[in-house]
């Protein structure tokens, strides 16, 4: 896997917090710093996610992936999925995660809800990379709400 990340304010302007990161996959993502009132120089504009932000993004996109593959492998008829991920960091540097909790939103025909949780389950502690690495700083926990579509 590669990413290339690059600073867009290098390019005569000398200023701003903002990246560009360019897949080993062919896409693009940008990023962007907090505005910093007391040093403008060194802050961001706001225009994009913060790289934190996209790491959180990641851990929740990899899970909700392996739970949604994991009901249509066992023939369960999903049809949407959404995990919203709340994250707390530490006070001092390095401000790691140290908890993060996802709540996950799954609709379907007649799913069972211990279907609900073992796909979770599964993802926490075997299949989602992101998570597993994430939950060697961060308690990562976990609840589910399951409704009929």
């Amino acid at each position: 896997m590669e990413c290339t990340v690059s600073w867009t304010g290098g390019a005569g302007t000398r200023s701003g917090m903002g990246f560009l990161a360019e897949t080993g996959s062919g896409h693009t993502l940008m990023m962007d710093g907090a505005p910093d009132a007391a040093k403008p120089e060194n802050g961001g504009q706001n225009l994009a996610p913060r790289p934190l932000e996209t790491l959180l993004a990641g851990a929740g996109g990899c899970t909700a992936y392996d739970v949604v593959l994991i009901l249509k492998r066992g023939r369960h008829d999903v049809r949407n999925c959404s995990c919203k991920l709340t994250a707390q960091r530490a006070e001092t540097d390095p401000k790691v995660f140290t908890a993060i909790h996802m709540h996950f939103t799954v609709s379907g025909k007649a799913i069972p809800p211990a279907a609900v949780g073992r796909a979770i389950a599964m993802s926490h502690d075997k299949y989602c990379s992101a998570t597993i690495m994430l939950g060697m700083t961060a308690a990562i926990t976990t609840s589910f709400e399951l409704t009929d579509a």
